[in-house]
């Protein structure tokens, strides 16, 4: 299955974070045990926010007359209005949310062309964008 795009930025964010933390704790006390942090922060009540099954809907609607006929410009348009609604019903500035997820549409045109199965449910969908649940 399509590695998650969230999953793979969080590795990345993690490899990092983690050789920053080993070097860290080269020079503190043993005593102290390691942390696990999800840096993701509630992974579900993303997964269950209307505004991402509006991105699944409008997703399987952008594939609507098959890979080849995506109008790529339009649907990353789309995204990012919805990407804004969702951060202002999150409290954060829409243009920061969009600039955080300004990569996903590009990214899952690319997963829903390589594996059209990603469409045919939101929890298919949900792997996919979010990883395995």
């Amino acid at each position: 299955m399509t590695q998650s795009i969230i999953g793979r930025a969080a590795a990345g964010l993690m490899a990092l974070l983690l050789g920053a933390a080993t070097s860290a704790a080269a020079h503190e006390p043993a005593a102290k045990a390691p942390t696990t942090v999800n840096i993701q922060g509630d992974q579900q009540s993303w997964i269950n926010d209307p505004h991402m099954h509006a991105f699944y809907d409008l997703t399987v609607a952008a594939f609507a007359d098959g890979p080849a006929k995506v109008d790529q410009a339009a649907f990353q348009t789309k995204s990012f209005e919805l990407f804004a609604a969702f951060g202002a019903s999150r409290g954060v500035k829409p243009e920061a949310m969009v600039d955080h997820l300004k990569l996903i549409p590009g990214q899952v045109v690319q997963i829903a062309k390589d594996d059209p199965d990603v469409l045919k449910s939101y929890p298919n969908f949900v792997a996919a964008v979010f990883g395995p649940q």
